[in-house]
Formats: structure tokens, C-alpha cells, sequence
């Protein structure tokens, strides 16, 4: 019998054969994987190979809760989506957040693993023991929030939906999931959506209302309540700006992403678009959540587009740098326009803002014409061409079917100087933070599991303001240093892969869901007795685990590097430091036991459990 937390049951459907196997999940499994990514990468790695065609029926799509979904603990109903990547062809996980994570684990589930295509679109209804696969024929080229609706109307208001739009149905390469209709919370980066739509698979809809077990619960109570408070007090910003509250910090010290990761300043611009710039003009509520009580995301009246004068799901500052400033666009009312439409394509807003700047500046160099655009003038700061492109992307319509297939191949496609300003890592986009602003996250982009990642190690905000007493940083790192960075990266990268398990939302961490509360609420839920070392132990092994898988598919320390203008052009403003990767890299090896190619030593796979 497996722990408390645990539902106890993975759910498979082969969609090729319309076939339904219930699983039981196994205690020595989750014991050394918890759940989340950490038990996704487990399967994927055994039922997938470097031979799997991202979008092909072989591939997996796995949806994946962790032990604290589905109890109290802040932030906590949040699911992982985890594949092979379409975009980068090596390992996927997409975090999302929303409603949708408690309600598939209330059925009675762990995870959800998809496997084959189907014949015809269909859409999955999960009702705690009834599993059915359902036409989707009628929802198949809706966006995401038309096909919630239907859903919500035809299964209650109860359900919750999870679905792709014509993004994924046109298999564009970054293409994500929806949650929670026009709040538009997504599984948004890697393609994931595009291997949903490879498997003519629309929606997920659950409506489970199962009980998650405590194994002790007065102690789980206690924890609770002692964190409120912290909880309440250490993210107001977060609460009051949204994540664009320092959107304007970013700028001065370097991090935002202006113009194609080119120019060094752009101060009128931050202003014009920031957290409070938006508070004081279109902000029209806040949204949480599920156990959420930051309330982060944004509500937002529309002031431009079909929208006009109606409530929208807000940007957020990732949106907000890559379809803002770095197309050098300062029109908020537009970029929440843009906003809207990726998450009713199902697009990612962060890959979907790099490749228009990277076409605007292949335009601004020669590289596209008009010609190709069809006459969109795809200069800098023209939010109607923003606009325009991102509809010719969600339906592959001229210059947007080569910009689908995501900045790497659009480069290599244009040819001569585009490959010198195509910034990604291992064929995914940046999000929108400048690795020469902190150094740190040089080094977290280049060995991300999944290419270029600000959420893999989470180290930029701990170079910028933030301290992890607990984790044996007391005081913020100088950002500009590489002194120590190597152990900082994998230790965060080590903590991330258990908050990606568990799983909480990394946000909690300013509210005191550090280490020690985390583990204690793990052994509490669980029953489990496990320390702060092996509790770290289990987050090195999943990211050793998903290293492995990219091995297989050829990733190396060729792999594990940036972009030609991140390593070489000080664009100046806030900083003019450039990473000193190569450095970094061979500590952060020695440190990680892997060997001078990246690969993990035999040691160190038996020290793992991973031999």
C-alpha cells in the first residue's frame, strides 16, 4: 500500500487503441521520484527512447501531480506535464498552476499517462472511476477558452479543463496548454501542446472529489498555521504588482530583455509597461490559484482588439519582457491584447515574444522583407505587426509557419547572421531574464534539463535581493561574481526538481516555504521520516535521472553553452559583465561527479541509486 498523499493509482490511455489500464503506483517508486516531473522522467525515460518522434504516436504525454496536491499546503494544486520535446527533441516539463492539478488528483489518480494518436479528435473526461474517451470533433479549431466553455456547459462548472487551441492543433512547436479558461494559467513551455494536438487529443476535463489522506495531521496543521503569517507578509509585492512589479528593476540592473537581447537601456519603455503602470490603468482584479493565497495573476480590462471593454486574463512580466520589450513595443493596452491571444491559441507567450523580436530583427537587417511578411512591416515597436504575427503563427500562415518552428530552426532556415542573434539554448527561448545581469543563471540555462530555464534552479532572484538561509545562503550572492556559483546552481537545481515533484509553486519560498517547511510538510503528509539530506539526495537523483534522458538523445557539453551575444556583446546598461561559462561549467561538473563531456560519472549513478 503506498503512502499517504498518494491516490495510490496511475492512470494510462492508449488513444490508438482506446484502451483504459489502471495501474497501482508503487511506494518504492515515488519513495526515490516523489512524484510530479520527478515520476514523469521515471516513465518517460523507460517507455521512450532517443528513437521517439516527438510527434509521433510513440511518444508520451504524461500529466503528473505530486503528495501535497490536493492539501493545504499554499500553492499547492499544480500539475507537471512531461514529453519529449518537439521544439528541442531532448526532455519536457511544463509546470502549470489554476485549479485543474486537485481536481485530477481527487479522481483518484497520480499521474496520466498518454500514449498512441487517435483516429479522429477526442477529448478526455475523467469523473473519478469513469475514464471515457469522447469526440471532439465539434471542439476541434476553437480556442481554448470557446472549448472550456462547451465543456464546462456539457460537464458541469465543477469540471475543470485542461485543452489545446489551433496553436496545438497546428502542431506549432511551442505550443501550450490551457487551464482555467480566460485565466489563461498554462503548461506553456517545450511544445507539449503541439504533442497533445499530434494525438488529436483537445481537452482533458476532470471532476474527481476523492479525499487526499494526512498521515499526520495535527503536525501538518500546526506547520500551516505557523507559516500564514510569513505567507501573508513576504510576497505582498508579488500580491499587489503581479510578477511585473519589478519589471522596472530588471531594467536598471541589466535583466530585462530589450530589443532582441541587444540594447542596454530602455527606461521611458520599463516604465510605460510595468506592474504599477498597470495597476494605475487597466488592472480590474487579481486571480489566485488553487491553496493560493498571493492572488499573482493579473485581471485586466481590455482596452484594444475583438476584447475591447471586457475583463482578460492580465501579462505577466515573462509576457510582458518578450512581446514587450523585447520588440521594443510599450503599448501595454497591445501586449495584453497579444497576451490574450496566445493563451486563447494556446501559445507560450515567452517562445511566441522571442521569435517575432528575432524576426523583427532579421527584418531590421535585410534578412526578411516585406516580401516575405506579405507586407507587414515588422519593425521594432509595432504592436499591430505584433499582433498580426501571432495569428499567422497559431495558423502557420506565411512567415508564421517558419517562425512556428521556433527560433533555432527559423535561423537556421534565414541563414547568414541569423544564427548570430537566435537566442536560445538547446532549441528552446530564453524567458526574460539576462544571464549577464547574473551570472548564476548563465550556468542554470546552459545545463537546464530542458534548455534555456529560469525556473530549473530559480537563481536570480537569490542574486537580486532574495537569501536561502536554510539551503546555506544567508545573504544575497553577488550577481557579478563566479566564485561558488557552480554548487549554488546545482543545489537550487537539486531543490527545484523536489518543488517540481512535490509539487509547490516556487513563489511560496518568499513566504517561507523553504527547505526545512517543505520536507516537514513531505514527512507529514507521507508519514515518511526523511531528513534534509536525503530530501536534497532525491532532488539530485531527478535531476540526474532527466540528464540521462538528454544524454541519450546527445546531449553533451557541446550543448551546455549560450548563444554567441550572450558570451560576447555587452550591450551596457545595468551591467557589462559577460558570463565566464566555460569556467563555471567545469566546477559545476566536478561538483555534479560528471565527467569533463557532462556525463554523470558510474560513481555517481551508484551513489544515486540510478546504476
Amino acid at each position: 500500500m503506498v503512502a499517504k498523499g498518494y491516490m495510490g493509482k496511475i492512470l494510462r490511455v492508449d488513444l490508438s487503441r482506446r484502451k483504459v489500464i489502471i495501474e497501482d503506483t508503487e511506494e518504492e517508486q515515488v519513495k526515490k521520484y516523489i512524484g510530479g516531473s520527478g515520476l514523469g522522467a521515471k516513465i518517460l525515460f523507460e517507455k521512450t527512447s532517443e528513437r521517439t518522434n516527438p510527434l509521433g504516436s510513440e511518444n508520451l504525454l504524461i500529466f503528473a501531480v505530486g503528495p501535497l496536491t490536493g492539501t493545504r499546503v499554499f500553492s499547492s494544486d499544480r500539475f507537471e506535464v512531461i514529453g519529449k520535446s518537439p521544439a528541442t527533441g531532448i526532455y519536457c516539463q511544463a509546470n502549470c498552476g489554476g485549479h485543474w492539478g486537485e481536481k485530477f488528483k481527487r479522481c483518484g489518480y497520480d499521474a496520466l499517462v498518454i500514449q498512441g494518436t487517435a483516429g479522429a479528435p477526442v477529448y478526455l473526461y475523467i469523473d473519478e472511476d469513469q475514464v471515457q474517451i469522447k469526440d471532439a470533433f465539434p471542439l476541434w479549431g476553437k480556442d481554448t477558452f470557446e472549448a472550456t466553455k462547451i465543456l464546462k456547459e456539457e460537464r458541469g462548472e465543477s469540471a475543470q479543463v485542461a485543452a489545446i487551441g489551433e496553436a496545438g492543433e497546428n502542431l506549432v512547436k511551442f505550443a501550450a496548454i490551457i487551464t482555467d479558461g480566460e485565466h489563461g494559467r498554462a503548461a506553456g513551455r517545450g511544445g507539449l501542446g503541439a504533442v497533445m494536438g499530434s494525438k488529436k487529443l483537445k481537452a482533458i476535463v476532470v471532476n474527481g472529489k476523492k479525499k487526499v489522506g494526512i498521515a499526520h495531521e495535527e503536525k501538518f496543521n500546526n506547520l500551516w498555521k505557523k507559516i500564514v503569517p510569513t505567507m501573508k507578509t513576504g510576497p505582498q509585492g508579488l500580491a499587489q504588482f503581479g510578477t511585473s512589479g519589478g519589471l522596472v528593476l530588471c531594467e536598471n540592473i541589466g535583466d530585462l530583455p530589450i530589443k532582441n537581447w541587444y540594447q542596454g537601456k530602455w527606461e521611458e519603455g520599463a516604465e510605460k509597461i510595468c506592474g504599477p503602470t498597470m495597476a494605475e490603468t487597466i488592472l480590474a482584479g487579481r486571480y489566485a490559484c488553487g491553496r493560493c493565497i498571493i492572488g499573482c495573476g493579473r485581471v485586466v480590462k481590455a482596452i484594444t482588439g475583438p476584447d475591447k471593454g471586457t475583463k482578460i486574463g492580465g501579462p505577466e512580466y515573462e509576457t510582458l519582457g518578450m512581446l514587450g520589450s523585447n520588440c521594443l513595443i510599450d503599448n501595454l493596452p497591445a501586449i495584453a491584447e497579444a497576451n490574450e491571444l496566445c493563451n486563447r491559441y494556446g501559445l507560450d507567450t515567452i517562445s511566441t515574444g522571442a521569435v517575432i523580436s528575432f524576426a523583427m530583427e532579421a527584418y531590421d537587417r535585410g534578412l526578411v522583407t516585406e516580401k516575405d511578411t506579405e507586407g507587414i512591416a515588422l519593425r521594432w515597436g509595432n504592436s499591430s505587426a505584433l499582433i498580426e504575427m501571432i495569428h499567422r503563427i497559431a495558423h502557420r500562415q506565411g512567415l508564421g509557419k517558419l517562425l512556428g518552428e521556433g527560433v533555432k530552426r527559423a535561423a537556421e532556415e534565414i541563414g547568414g547572421d541569423a544564427l548570430e542573434f537566435a537566442i536560445h539554448v538547446k532549441g528552446l527561448e530564453f524567458p526574460a531574464h539576462d544571464p549577464r545581469a547574473a551570472l548564476a543563471t548563465a550556468l542554470a540555462y546552459a545545463t537546464s534539463e530542458r534548455g534555456a530555464c529560469h525556473l530549473s534552479a530559480f537563481t536570480h532572484d537569490f542574486e537580486i535581493g532574495a537569501s536561502l538561509p536554510d539551503l546555506g545562503y544567508p545573504e544575497t550572492l553577488d550577481r557579478s561574481a563566479t566564485e561558488g556559483k557552480a554548487e549554488f546552481v546545482a543545489k537550487m537545481q537539486n531543490l527545484m526538481s523536489m518543488f517540481d515533484s512535490l509539487i509547490v509553486c516556487k513563489f511560496t519560498l518568499f513566504g517561507g516555504v523553504t527547505v526545512g517547511p517543505l520536507k516537514d510538510f513531505l514527512n507529514y503528509v507521507t508519514g515518511w521520516d526523511i531528513d534534509t539530506g536525503e530530501f536534497l539526495k532525491i532532488g539530485e537523483r531527478i535531476f540526474n535521472l532527466k540528464r540521462l534522458y538528454n544524454i541519450r538523445c546527445g546531449i553533451s557539453r557541446k550543448d551546455d553553452t549560450l548563444p554567441p551575444r550572450i558570451l560576447t556583446h555587452k550591450r551596457g546598461g545595468g551591467t557589462n559583465v559577460l558570463p565566464f561559462l566555460n569556467l563555471m561549467l567545469n566546477e559545476y561538473y566536478q561538483y555534479r561527479g560528471w565527467d569533463e563531456f557532462g556525463v554523470p560519472t558510474k560513481e555517481k549513478l551508484e551513489e544515486l541509486g540510478l546504476a
